[in-house]
């Protein structure tokens, strides 16, 4: 299936787009298009971009819904004549449910975003890539979420260095994320106690108390307790801060892991 997908690529990419947002761009536009009628709107363009939106973990939420459940155009064209009868009323529809997307596309991804992804992207531990996947999901739609997902991230990434190739654990069941962060440094040799620098030790004091501020954020913030009459909500932006903090603390643990394998 995917050498199929593939060779479609290959015949239809050189009527297409380069850039992300373009390519959303275009998919709208298109599907603006088929509100006038089947067949106005190429289905190979349209599968394949589709496609490339439903593999990224990142937008794929911003996707429209109604394209999320249309494989081909036929069947997006059944669902838009059946939402209304006239061509208008389809075409501003087709453009506001697109307004997410091209929104989060036009404020284009930070490049330590991308530094980031590519390499949680490499990474072995699946549940690591599922974590940031969510966490960048989830900023602007459910802040909550992102603070939970932040700290699943981190969480993940630091079992994963407490697990010995055998599957023995370095820590409890019940180790919480600052406990698991103390014992994942001190397994890297990047606790604070671990160096006499002063300059050092300040620099890895602070990485610890960047995850010590996550737990607490998670905590009050997070959607994973109950809260009181006057529950404590973060907006889109406290939740990207924890989220982007996440990740650079998940690179940096990741980064420095594999450079001791390497010197191994």
């Amino acid at each position: 299936m995917d050498a199929f997908f593939d060779s479609l690529e290959n015949r239809y990419s050189v009527d297409l787009p380069t850039d992300k947002l373009e390519r959303a761009m275009f998919l709208r536009n298109g599907l603006v298009a088929l509100c006038e009628g089947s067949g106005k709107m190429n289905n190979q363009h349209y599968s394949l971009l589709r496609r490339e939106f439903m593999a990224d973990a990142s937008l794929v939420s911003l996707l429209p819904q109604f394209v999320r459940a249309s494989q081909d155009t036929d069947s997006v064209w059944s669902f838009l004549k059946d939402y209304n009868p006239q061509w208008e009323p389809r075409r501003k529809f087709v453009r506001s449910e697109f307004h997410n997307l091209i929104d989060a596309l036009e404020r284009k991804k930070p490049f330590a975003e991308e530094v980031i992804t590519d390499t949680l992207s490499a990474y072995s531990a699946e549940e690591v890539k599922a974590a940031w996947g969510k966490a960048l999901e989830r900023r602007d739609t459910d802040p909550s979420g992102a603070v939970t997902s932040a700290r699943a991230l981190l969480e993940s990434v630091c079992k994963h260095i407490l697990e010995d190739e055998s599957g023995k654990l370095g820590y409890s069941p019940n180790d919480d994320l600052p406990k698991l962060y103390k014992l994942a440094s001190e397994r890297l040799n990047i606790a604070p106690s671990q160096h006499t620098e002063d300059a050092f030790k300040r620099i890895l004091g602070g990485a610890a108390s960047i995850v010590e501020s996550l737990s607490t954020l998670r905590n009050r913030m997070g959607d994973a307790h109950g809260q009181g009459r006057k529950p404590v909500r973060p907006a889109p932006r406290h939740a990207a801060l924890a989220v982007n903090m996440a990740g650079s603390m998940a690179l940096f643990l990741i980064e420095t892991a594999a450079s001791q394998t390497t010197n191994d």
